[in-house]
């Protein structure tokens, strides 16, 4: 937690000149590949720079928003989320097609890219704004996320410590955590290696 807080102390002021161009590209990106039809789901994986990126490289989602979900603070701020006691997630909106993706695949696809096993957050962002959860909105997502659940314990041979909840209201994230690890891939890369993300990945999951 402190290593993000003093990259983005570092790189706020570069975030703010850079977003008019951002959000120009953004939109042009998203009006290009945008398909007939979207659907949305939510998951909370850690952090949010991780999930966001992770989750954009997969076939079929269109775009990945990151933000808080689940607790009880109206438009919360980062600083105040890490800081503990809002009971919110970081968490990430993913829009997908959903003629490119199912649900539960996109739902495996996340529990690829985290340690479903950890319960006090995730690699080495640790406390209750980390935690993990797939988050549904109706009752298709709830059985697909319990069966990829169920799927993944299975698989790793031990439970999973990562919960289904229900959905909430999603507050987004401010410009500069948005798209973070491709503005400034040097310092993400940094903090990546630095967390051990990939090294514990490799040895949950193969």
């Amino acid at each position: 937690m402190s290593a993000r807080l003093l990259v983005l102390a570092a790189l706020a002021a570069t975030a703010a000149c850079d977003r008019g161009r951002i959000d120009a590209t953004a939109a042009e990106a998203g009006q290009a590949r945008q398909p007939a039809r979207v659907e949305r789901a939510l998951f909370a994986g850690g952090c949010f720079w991780s999930t966001e990126h992770d989750l954009e490289q997969v076939p079929g989602v269109v775009a990945a928003v990151s933000g808080f979900s689940g607790g009880t603070l109206a438009n919360p701020t980062y600083r105040q989320v890490v800081a503990g006691g809002t009971g919110h997630l970081e968490a990430v909106l993913v829009t997908y097609d959903p003629a490119r993706i199912s649900y539960g695949q996109l739902v495996r696809r996340f529990l690829r890219a985290i340690d479903p096993t950890d319960a006090g957050g995730q690699f080495c962002d640790r406390g209750e704004s980390y935690r993990t959860a797939v988050v549904v909105s109706n009752q298709g997502q709830l059985r697909e996320a319990r069966a990829a659940l169920a799927e993944a314990a299975r698989t790793l041979g031990r439970p999973v410590a990562t919960p289904v909840r229900r959905a909430g209201r999603f507050y987004e994230a401010g410009a500069e955590h948005q798209e973070y690890a491709r503005r400034n891939p040097a310092h993400y890369r940094r903090y990546r290696i630095g967390c051990g993300r990939d090294a514990r990945l490799r040895e949950v999951w193969g």
